[in-house]
């Protein structure tokens, strides 16, 4: 759904005098939430959300110096350079088109996905899905072009990682994800302690029709099945811990949106970053033991309904879980975004 009322670019203005992070690396979410609300036809909550949101924020860091084609590999992941790196893309987007430097950069970026919590990359995942649904206006051009340089300043690659064995589906793969052992760190030192994955989706699974093995469509398959079944999950663990989980799904779910954008060789490099990140998320903060499937999950109600609920909630993470789940679309997704309104603390 595109915005004929104008209120997102407004919200994007309005969020662009302010930096992506905040409290020292905590993520700025309205980009991503506003995005979301508008979409889901809640426009006429947009600012009120932002007014009492925006207190959060901080200012955007001062620049340093640019970063430039010469300089750029030694500029990658220092957190220090956000404001350089911003400005880099402003340059970019502003002089070619913003598929020609999402392209361009995807593959860069792509093996650090997990940065930042993986926000940066669902950040980049809200900006092309409102590109790709509407008018290329300044300040949608602008978020994306915010959204690659804060995921190119906190840029860092997850850790060396063993393959564990295969997996037949998504689902099994993310049950045998090996729990950290540590739980006392933040996601950070979490994700240190990493040490191998399930190996999914495996070769017999690379094929489609009409398609070489990995071919493209195969990968946006799968890459779908990751999204359910990570959505899914979420109805049965999320009380592990309610707000971190959420990016299991939200964050594949972002390079989902952003296949159409990509060049078809670029799909199964992305499907394999995103299965490192909603593993890593997995791995960090599931819970050992599942509940039980909840009752509601027979039962699916209307979905605007169940999104002006999350509004209505006002978490942010809420809200672009229950966006994510609506996307999946079936009754256990939708009783997984229950789950979020009913673990996550409300903002209204």
């Amino acid at each position: 759904m595109d915005d004929t009322t104008g209120t997102l670019d407004e919200a994007l203005e309005r969020i662009h005098v302010s930096g992506p992070e905040r409290d020292g690396w905590l993520s700025n979410h309205a980009p991503m939430a506003v995005e979301a609300l508008v979409r889901h036809g809640q426009a006429s909550a947009v600012h009120r959300w932002l007014d009492r949101y925006g207190p959060k924020l901080e200012e955007m860091p001062d620049p340093g110096s640019p970063v430039t084609a010469r300089n750029w590999h030694e500029a990658l992941g220092d957190p220090r350079r956000i404001a350089d790196w911003t400005a880099h893309f402003e340059r970019e987007t502003a002089e070619r088109p913003w598929r020609d430097v999402l392209a361009e950069w995807w593959p860069r970026l792509l093996p650090g996905i997990a940065a930042g919590a993986t926000h940066p990359a669902i950040r980049v995942g809200h900006s092309v899905r409102t590109l790709l649904a509407g008018e290329e206006s300044a300040p949608r051009v602008r978020e994306l072009a915010h959204a690659l340089g804060y995921w190119a300043a906190r840029h860092q690659p997850l850790p060396a990682l063993v393959p564990l064995g295969p997996a037949p589906s998504a689902a099994a793969a993310l049950d045998r994800v090996p729990l950290v052992p540590d739980r006392n760190g933040g996601v950070r030192d979490r994700f240190a302690q990493l040490t191998g994955f399930p190996v999914w989706p495996g070769p017999e699974q690379d094929t489609a029709p009409g398609q070489g093995p990995a071919g493209p469509e195969a990968a946006r398959s799968a890459l779908r099945e990751l999204v359910r079944a990570s959505t899914h999950r979420y109805a049965t663990h999320a009380h592990g811990e309610p707000i971190m989980l959420v990016h299991a799904a939200t964050a594949p779910n972002a390079v989902l949106r952003t296949l159409p954008a990509l060049p078809g060789e670029l799909w199964a490099p992305s499907l394999r970053a995103a299965w490192a990140a909603s593993a890593a998320v997995t791995a960090a903060y599931a819970p050992r033991e599942a509940a039980p499937v909840p009752a509601s999950a027979s039962v699916a109600p209307d979905a605007g309904e169940l999104f002006a609920r999350a509004a209505a909630h006002g978490d942010d993470h809420t809200i672009k879980f229950t966006d994510t789940a609506l996307d999946v679309g079936d009754a256990l997704a939708f009783s997984a975004a229950r789950r979020a309104i009913e673990l996550n603390p409300p903002v209204f």
